[in-house]
């Protein structure tokens, strides 16, 4: 069983409404996991989305401000888990139920996270931005230590992480050294959480960190593919026991849609797709 899982930094769910549902029609994910919804629950767009067959949605919102949603074709069990340390909406986590014939054995744990984007500068002592977003990866960190203690070793982490780690996935690696997103601090940070329970960044998985990779483009370029400065913000990860599902897809399984950044009010990020191929596990 192959499905595909998306991770959309949508910036704003009801403004980009009619964008997001285009994309649902002519890329057919089977889940998407949308950041940045700006809005409370109950002013989440579901009806569109279930005419579509999504069917299944889970939705952490806050007023105006960030935000995320879950919506699938596969059925969702919604998890407790708490990240944020100010409490602000910036993550869904779901048991996705990926195959019932196999009973337990297709599901997989799925993390929705918006990391904070950290303010301006790089420092905890004069910006508490900056502390916050620390503060979250850290809570990350706690929670997949128990969880692959107590044994769920299916895990799948996407987002907008608000980092961009390797050289190439930043216009300039020297001009950006010091840009937040892209500091070594943060790099380091978010490599040690990777490293520490050996989670595939799928993006890379068979492309060499030569190769350019960017999700995020500034809405204050002019010309924003003709300047294409941009950053590798969002990311999709899988644990070791999902690994093979995602080497059995190959490099065409992993795709960035770099196309939708100059569609009609497009978001600055845009969607990014990894299939896991579950019948390789």
């Amino acid at each position: 069983m192959k499905i595909s899982i998306a991770t959309w930094n949508i910036n704003s769910v009801r403004l980009r409404e009619p964008t997001v549902l285009r994309f649902l029609e002519e890329r057919q994910p089977d889940i998407l996991c949308l950041q940045e919804i700006k809005c409370q629950n109950d002013q989440f767009p579901m009806k569109n989305f279930k005419a579509l067959g999504y069917e299944h949605i889970e939705v952490a919102g806050m007023k105006a401000y960030h935000g995320a949603a879950t919506i699938s074709k596969l059925p969702l069990e919604r998890l407790p888990t708490s990240f944020c340390p100010l409490d602000h909406a910036r993550h869904v986590s779901t048991r996705v139920v990926a195959d019932a014939s196999r009973g337990d054995a297709g599901d997989f744990e799925l993390h929705n996270f918006y990391i904070p984007a950290g303010g301006d500068v790089a420092d905890r002592e004069v910006n508490d931005k900056f502390g916050h977003k620390l503060d979250f990866i850290e809570t990350m960190r706690a929670y997949f230590a128990e969880r692959f203690a107590l044994g769920d070793q299916h895990q799948v982490l996407v987002g907008d992480f608000n980092i961009a780690p390797h050289e190439h996935d930043v216009w300039s690696h020297k001009q950006l050294l010091k840009v937040v997103s892209h500091t070594p601090l943060e790099v380091g940070i978010l490599e040690d959480l990777r490293q520490s329970h050996d989670f595939t960044d799928t993006a890379r998985l068979f492309r060499d960190d030569d190769e350019k990779l960017y999700s995020w483009w500034s809405y204050r370029a002019k010309d924003v593919m003709a300047s294409n400065r941009g950053r590798r913000l969002d990311h999709i990860w899988v644990s070791p026991a999902l690994r093979p599902a995602a080497e059995a897809t190959g490099r065409d399984g992993f795709t960035i849609h770099t196309d939708m950044r100059v569609w009609e009010k497009p978001s600055d990020h845009v969607p990014v797709v990894q299939v896991l191929d579950l019948g390789a596990l």
